[in-house]
């Protein structure tokens, strides 16, 4: 059994399934703009709905909604979404990484010596018990690192995923900034006995050195390029690059390790950015149905990709990194 935010159900009934998508999102501080960002629950469950929807019309049955904790995690509008639609999605319990999370908690605990074994309690407690008395529980952990490193900061929230992990079976999805430190990750989550059949690492897309790729592969942990239509911003590439690495890792026979995704935010909170033309430019495609419209279409038409092999990482790689939940 897996839990979803409104429920347990059956890995085996998880269906298409997309692993990387946020409903809604805020880096921390949207708090202190909410006089003009404002916060209207109806407002927000009806962007919510038509996500979904878009979601749906592509055959997609579930989605993973691996927003950390201080980023605008509302598991009650999740719920909402969810009921009105009948879309699975399942939500997180974690944290951002050190350069763009809501630090000062931890680090003032972190000084007090406390903050470890608080953050495995908050792990633990979310898992077993619920998020925020809502009696809703997360169906991943999130954990997130920074550019070129692992802070020590960010190394408590591994450990303490790890020791949770242990305990329920609960399954990691990770942020590698820019596509960095995939290796890194997987190493650390080897040496405190994670289990890798149950780890996602997540951006590795911002990796064009398909290397980086085959070195996380081969531990055993999946991998997912899961941030398609994002380019030419935060250090992504482009569409095209992020092709022929995954030609290229399907070519040698990786798609039972794979998934695909979008990292898109449906909904900010706060007010919404205002972006450049030229920026927007780069981003028109950056919709969570844009694999299913653009990408898999073309990687078919150039041999890059079978429906044999879109079926396993949309549908059979899910099954496989939950069914083992305990």
């Amino acid at each position: 059994m897996v839990e979803t935010v409104t429920g347990p159900i059956d890995s085996m009934k998880l269906g298409k399934t997309l692993i990387h998508e946020h409903f809604f999102f805020g880096y921390p501080g949207f708090q202190g703009d909410l006089t003009l960002g404002t916060f209207d629950f109806e407002q927000k469950k009806s962007k919510g709905i038509e996500t979904a929807k878009m979601i749906q019309a592509q055959g997609v049955e579930t989605v993973i909604d691996p927003t950390p904790n201080e980023c605008g995690r509302n598991v009650q509008l999740l719920q909402a979404v969810s009921e009105a639609t009948g879309l699975n999605i399942l939500c997180a319990t974690g944290f951002y990484y050190e350069g763009e999370g809501a630090t000062p908690y931890f680090k003032f605990r972190q000084q007090l010596g406390t903050a470890e074994e608080e953050i495995y309690e908050m792990f633990l407690e979310e898992i077993t018990n619920g998020i925020e008395g809502t009696g809703i529980k997360p169906g991943v952990i999130k954990l997130a690192s920074s550019k070129h490193e692992i802070t020590e900061y960010e190394r408590m929230f591994f450990r303490a995923a790890v020791r949770a992990q242990k305990k329920t079976g609960i399954v990691l999805i990770t942020h590698t900034q820019e596509g960095t430190m995939g290796p890194e990750q997987t190493e650390l989550l080897i040496e405190e006995g994670a289990d890798l059949s149950k780890v996602v690492i997540g951006h590795m897309c911002g990796a064009t050195d398909i290397n980086q790729h085959l070195q996380v592969l081969k531990q055993g942990a999946y991998i997912a390029l899961d941030r398609w239509g994002l380019q030419g911003i935060v250090g992504a590439p482009m569409d095209e690059s992020r092709m022929v690495v995954l030609s290229g890792l399907l070519a040698a026979g990786y798609e039972e390790r794979i998934f695909l995704s979008h990292d898109t935010v449906n909904v900010w909170w706060g007010r919404d950015p205002v972006l450049p033309d030229s920026v927007a430019g780069l981003l028109q495609n950056w919709q969570p149905d844009h694999l299913f419209r653009r990408i898999l279409p073309a990687l078919l038409e150039s041999g890059g990709i079978t429906e044999n092999q879109i079926e396993q990482i949309f549908e059979t790689n899910a099954k496989n990194l939950f069914q083992t939940n305990r």
